[in-house]
C-alpha cells in the first residue's frame, strides 16, 4: 500500500522491535521506581490542550493509496461520533452546534483530511445528518464518506433497508464510497451475525449495491468474539476493508471480549484487506496517562503531544489506510493534522516504549469505556459515560483511596466526590441504577455496566460516611 512516508514498518519488523527494543529501554527505565510514580497526581485538564503548538501545514498530510480503487486516503480520518453539542433553545435536550461542525470539516478539508465516517446512530441519532449538512458545502469528490448499517435492535429487512435509504438522504448523496456492517462480534455471536445481515437478505442487497456503483467499499467494523472475525474472514465474499480496534495498548493487551490486534491486524495483512483504524487513542485513555508515563514520552519528545505517539503508532503499519479520530474540539484537529504532516513512523525503540507503556497501564486498571455513548440514554436519566470516565480520571490522578490510612485521604476523597457531582447530576449518578441490564448489551467493550455502576455508588457511599 502506497504511502507518502518513505520509511514504514511491516509487522515483522515490529515483533523485532518488540524483542529488542525492551530488553534496551528496561536497563534504562527505573522500574523498582515506577510504581510510587504511578501512584501520583496530576492536575486536572481538559483532553487535548496538552497538543504540541506548531505550524499546521496544509499540504504535507500523508496519504496511503486503497490497492483495490486507487482511492488515495487521508492517513487521519474524521471519526463524526463526538460532534459537538449544545442546549436546545426549547430546553429539551441537546443538538449538533453545526456552525462549529462545519468549521471543523471546513478546516480538515482544507489540510489534507478527505475521510469522514458516521453512523445513523452516532451523537444520539444527529450526526449523519449534521455531517451531510457539513460536507454537501464541499464538491463530492474532494471527499470519501463512510457510513454504516447500524441496525442493532430491529434487524428486520423492511428497518434495515429504511435504514440504508435514509442514510442517503440525510448524507446528502447517492453513494457511499464505504459502507460497513457496524460492530460485528457482539451478542451471541455468529447467530446474531446471520440474523442482522444474512437472513434478513440485507448481505445480498448490499453486495447487489456495490455491483450498481452506490457503494463503493463494503465491509464490516469489528467488537468482540473472535470466532465472528474468523468466520466473516472465512466467506466467500471479497470484502474491501476491514475497521478494527487498534492502537498500542490493545496490540497486545486487549481488554475484556476485545482481541489483541495483533492478531486481527495480522489476519488482514495477509489478505491484502486495507484496515481502517478506529479508538487509535483508546477512547482517550491514551491521552489520560498518568504524570509518570508522560514524563516518560515527554522525555523523548518534549515538543510533541502525548496524542501524538498514539497516533504515529497507528500510522506506522503500512496496512492501515485510515486511523479515526473523533475530534470535537479545534486543539485535536490541529495537533493530529500535525502528526500526520507528514508522519514519521516509530523508530523500533519507540515501538518498544510503547509496549512498555501499555504494560504499565495494567497495573492501575481503569474501566475500559470509550465514550461511544451506545449505552445511551439510559432509561432512567443515568449519565453512564460520565459516571466511567470520572471514576477512570481518578484513578490516572491518584484521587481514588483506598482506606483512612492513605496519607493523601482526605484530599483524595474531597477530589472524587466534588468531580462527581461535577460530572454527573445527582439525578443522573449511579445511585439511580435499578440493574435492569438494557445498556450492556450495546457496549462494545462488553462491560457489566450496572456491575460497575453498582460498585462505584457503593464506594461513593462509603467516602461520604467516611467507612472505607
Amino acid at each position: 500500500m502506497e504511502t507518502k512516508d518513505s520509511k514504514r514498518m511491516n509487522r515483522r519488523a515490529f515483533l523485532k522491535a518488540l524483542g529488542d527494543g525492551s530488553a534496551r529501554l528496561a536497563g534504562a527505565s527505573a522500574i523498582a521506581g515506577t510504581v510510587a510514580a504511578l501512584a501520583g497526581c496530576g492536575p486536572k485538564h481538559r483532553e487535548g490542550t496538552a497538543a504540541a503548538p506548531g505550524e499546521v501545514s496544509t499540504d504535507k498530510m500523508t496519504y496511503r493509496t486503497n490497492p483495490h480503487t486507487g482511492d488515495r486516503v487521508s492517513l487521519l480520518g474524521y471519526g463524526c461520533m463526538r460532534w459537538p453539542t449544545r442546549p436546545r433553545s426549547d430546553g429539551k435536550g441537546d443538538e449538533v452546534d453545526q456552525e462549529t461542525v462545519n468549521e471543523l470539516v471546513d478546516y480538515a478539508i482544507g489540510h489534507g483530511v478527505n475521510y469522514f465516517d458516521t453512523s445513523p446512530v452516532y451523537v444520539q441519532g444527529l450526526s449523519e445528518r449534521s455531517t451531510g449538512i457539513a460536507l454537501s458545502r464541499h464538491p463530492r469528490d474532494k471527499y470519501f464518506l463512510a457510513t454504516k448499517l447500524s441496525n442493532f435492535s430491529n434487524y428486520t429487512r423492511e428497518n434495515s433497508l429504511a435504514m440504508y435509504r435514509r442514510s442517503l438522504e440525510e448524507l446528502q448523496t447517492d453513494y457511499f464510497d464505504y459502507y460497513l456492517l457496524h460492530s460485528v462480534g457482539g451478542g451471541t455471536g455468529i447467530p446474531l451475525v446471520r440474523a442482522r445481515y444474512f437472513d434478513n437478505g440485507m448481505m445480498d442487497f448490499l453486495l447487489r449495491e456495490r455491483e450498481a456503483g452506490r457503494v463503493r467499499n463494503l465491509g464490516w467494523s469489528f467488537h468482540g468474539d473472535v470466532r465472528v472475525f474468523d468466520y466473516m474472514l472465512s466467506l466467500d465474499i471479497p470484502w474491501d476493508f476491514v475497521q478494527i480496534q487498534m492502537n498500542y495498548a490493545d496490540w497486545r493487551h486487549a481488554q475484556g471480549r476485545n482481541v489483541n490486534a495483533e492478531y486481527l491486524y495480522g489476519e488482514l495483512e495477509k489478505r491484502n484487506i486495507p484496515v481502517v483504524i478506529m479508538e487509535p487513542l483508546l477512547g482517550g485513555r491514551l491521552t489520560r496517562l498518568n504524570d509518570h508515563l508522560v514524563s516518560r514520552l515527554k522525555t523523548r519528545r518534549p515538543d510533541q503531544s502525548v496524542a501524538s505517539w498514539a497516533f504515529r503508532f497507528a500510522g506506522s503499519f503500512p496496512g492501515v489506510l485510515t486511523a479515526l479520530s473523533g475530534m470535537t474540539y479545534m486543539e485535536h484537529l490541529q495537533d493530529n493534522i500535525r502528526t500526520y504532516s507528514p508522519l514519521e513512523p516509530c523508530s523500533e525503540e519507540e515501538f518498544a516504549l510503547l509496549e512498555e507503556t501499555a504494560r504499565m497501564m495494567l497495573e492501575y486498571p481503569t474501566i475500559p469505556c470509550n465514550d461511544c455513548q451506545y449505552c445511551m440514554p439510559c432509561p432512567y436519566g443515568i449519565d453512564i459515560p460520565a459516571i466511567l470516565l470520572h471514576y477512570n480520571r481518578c484513578i490516572n490522578e491518584g484521587n481514588i483511596p483506598h482506606s483512612r490510612q492513605d496519607g493523601n485521604y482526605r484530599k483524595a476523597r474531597r477530589a472524587f466526590l466534588i468531580g462527581y457531582d461535577r460530572s454527573a447530576p445527582r439525578l443522573r449518578q449511579a445511585s439511580h441504577c435499578i440493574g435492569c441490564g438494557q445498556c450492556t448489551p450495546h457496549c462494545p467493550q462488553s462491560i457489566d455496566i450496572p456491575q460497575e455502576l453498582h460498585r462505584i455508588d457503593d464506594f461513593v457511599e462509603r467516602l461520604k460516611q467516611g467507612t472505607l
